[in-house]
């Protein structure tokens, strides 16, 4: 028998109608969770909870849609019909808008407000767009067995056999599926139990939607591919399916190129080092072809569809005055916007395609500084006219910015629209995660350039007595660092993530004697290669989150992230900060009705939880 609310509100709500009651805000969210726990729609969440939720659900909509969302549920309490009001509500939340960056109209790698080196924009929640990137559904569980470098893995659940524990593809369980990861544990298949009663840590919202989000990636580097140079060629192979493969490895989409050297060159060069070449005669990527592109070509080879895109440390040193300043004269400008579109165009005639130039690394502060007002005007004056006059497709973004002076340029980049004609994105690393929610209404806003551990200095994750002047760590603890830093900036709203070097060797060292961490790292006399803990940190991320999803609320904890594939699948990701493993409640539906998952989380660890539609 249907249930219905007493008389009394009965006759009072058909007498006032859905306006007569109009509420916002807390009041609004307490009044629908309270009506909803009468009406017996609560599942798997409590009151409170649902209160929560749907405040933050509120929360994330446009101050448009919120006013929109409001109306709609003032018109739900209206209802006297318990069995509409569940699904009233649920559809109300379900409408609340995307931010954060550009969503696209699904599928084609330019979507509709997306780009080539995103992908196309991806859906909104609950939208037809798909990923740039396809994929055919969640893969199969891998099985345990055996180490992340070699070793066949035991049978997978519900699909093919793994390789060294790693993800299997195909014919995958509709099954939640858990990997954890801990000190000297990793990328560990776990165990998962789908609970009837109790409350959860973690609710987990797929109504409330934030940004999307295209693909984790890292940097190539000449110091990288020396070190591998050492190791066998099965080796090589083998370490660099770690980084890209879909089935054995990270699933890196990003690949980002230094244009000339980066600090980890191994010495400093630029592609026109003649003084006073403007027309760029003697352009060249000779040196690049010696190890940067065959470190690239490796990884085409096993991720055909890698996006790349190109950033410079330095310009020819006959660009820049004195004082590390750039020049400013309109020569120079018209030089270095031909400089970059050259090199457009002769990775293309060596097969290599970029999508996207990020004209200046830290332009603020580093190795070459940029006046505010100088970048801005050749953005728009200089390599936007320079790049459509040599017919070159790659976009340009505004990047790679890491300081406070890096983030004054890019937000005067982004209220400038003669700069918007050209600029499609906006790249941010290190410090600036407070500037993501300006720039995502202006384009794709990317982070360039995850931290490298080992600091001089303290870092939110980090206390300064901790440098090691010698080598780098490459310890648990920057796994730790890592996850958190994930965390950090997903929450800020960019739509992608990128590691800095994907490998070193076990000096680590930069040209400026800076021992820095690696996801992999080589041990030139024993000539072996090992994942670090922060490779599994990213991995428990790129290995499943599919570029085209989209980020939802995690409400309970903040050491939490979840996210909404393409395919309808839901990924949760948690982090463990105590000295005790822990057991895990995490609740996955809406704000009226979840379905609850306990697992334990490695102490010091974390896990990823992935539920399937």
């Amino acid at each position: 028998m249907r249930k219905m609310f007493w008389t009394a509100m009965t006759v009072g709500l058909l007498a006032v109608g859905p306006t007569g009651c109009r509420q916002s805000g807390n009041d609004i969210a307490g009044s629908v969770c309270q009506k909803a726990d009468d009406c017996g729609s609560l599942s798997g969440v409590t009151a409170a909870q649902c209160r929560d939720l749907v405040n933050n659900s509120l929360q994330a909509m446009s101050s448009s849609g919120r006013s929109d969302a409001q109306s709609a549920l003032n018109a739900c309490l209206a209802m006297t019909d318990c069995p509409s009001f569940g699904p009233c509500i649920n559809t109300v939340l379900g409408g609340g808008s995307a931010t954060g960056g550009n969503t696209g109209s699904g599928g084609s790698m330019s979507g509709s407000g997306g780009s080539t080196i995103t992908g196309s924009g991806g859906s909104a929640l609950g939208g037809s767009g798909g990923s740039a990137l396809g994929g055919s559904g969640g893969s199969a569980l891998g099985g345990s067995g055996g180490g992340a470098l070699g070793g066949s893995g035991g049978p997978s659940s519900g699909g093919a056999s793994g390789s060294g524990g790693q993800p299997g593809t195909g014919g995958g369980s509709p099954a939640p599926e858990l990997m954890t990861s801990g000190p000297n544990a990793y990328w560990m298949a776990g165990q998962v139990t789908k609970v009837t009663s109790g409350t959860a840590g973690l609710n987990v919202d797929q109504n409330t939607s934030y940004q999307r989000f295209d693909g984790f990636g890292g940097a190539f580097n000449e110091a990288g591919w020396d070190a591998l140079s050492v190791l066998s060629s099965d080796q090589v192979t083998n370490a660099v399916k770690l980084l890209f493969d879909q089935q054995a490895g990270a699933k890196f989409v990003f690949g980002r190129v230094p244009i000339g050297a980066s600090d980890y060159a191994l010495s400093w060069y630029t592609l026109d080092d003649t003084a006073g070449d403007y027309s760029m005669s003697k352009f060249s990527i000779a040196r690049d072809q010696q190890k940067l592109i065959p470190f690239i070509k490796a990884a085409l080879q096993i991720r055909p569809d890698l996006r790349l895109w190109g950033s410079p440390w330095i310009p020819p040193s006959w660009m820049e005055d004195s004082s590390s300043n750039m020049k400013s004269d309109a020569q120079t400008q018209q030089a270095y916007a031909l400089y970059l579109a050259k090199f457009v165009q002769e990775y293309g005639k060596v097969g290599i395609t970029i999508g996207a130039i990020h004209p200046q690394n830290e332009p603020g502060y580093a190795r070459v500084h940029w006046a505010q007002s100088l970048l801005v005007d050749f953005f728009k004056t200089y390599l936007g006219p320079t790049f459509s006059q040599q017919n070159v497709t790659a976009e340009i973004w505004c990047g790679t910015m890491s300081a406070p002076a890096d983030a004054n340029i890019a937000t005067a980049v982004a209220a400038d629209p003669a700069s918007l004609t050209y600029v499609k994105g906006f790249g941010l690393q290190w410090n600036l995660q407070t500037t993501v929610a300006t720039l995502a209404p202006k384009g794709t806003v990317m982070q360039t350039e995850h931290p490298c551990g080992n600091y001089n200095f303290d870092t939110p994750y980090w206390k300064q007595a901790q440098y090691n002047s010698s080598k780098p760590p490459n310890d648990h603890a920057y796994g730790e660092e890592s996850w958190q830093l994930i965390r950090d900036w997903i929450t800020s709203g960019v739509n992608s993530y990128n590691a800095w070097n994907m490998v070193l060797d076990s000096a680590g060292k930069s040209l400026d004697g800076w021992p820095q961490d690696a996801l992999l790292v080589v041990d030139r006399s024993a000539k072996t290669v090992t994942a670090t803990a922060a490779y599994y940190a990213f991995r428990h991320f790129s290995a499943y989150v599919v570029p085209g999803a989209t980020r939802i609320s995690a409400k309970g904890t903040n050491d939490a992230l979840a996210f909404k594939n393409p395919d309808g699948s839901v990924i949760v990701e948690v982090y463990n900060k105590a000295a005790a493993a822990t057991t895990m409640t995490v609740g996955v539906g809406s704000a009226l009705s979840q379905t609850l998952y306990q697992f334990n989380v490695p102490a010091h660890g974390w896990a990823t939880l992935r539920v399937m539609p």
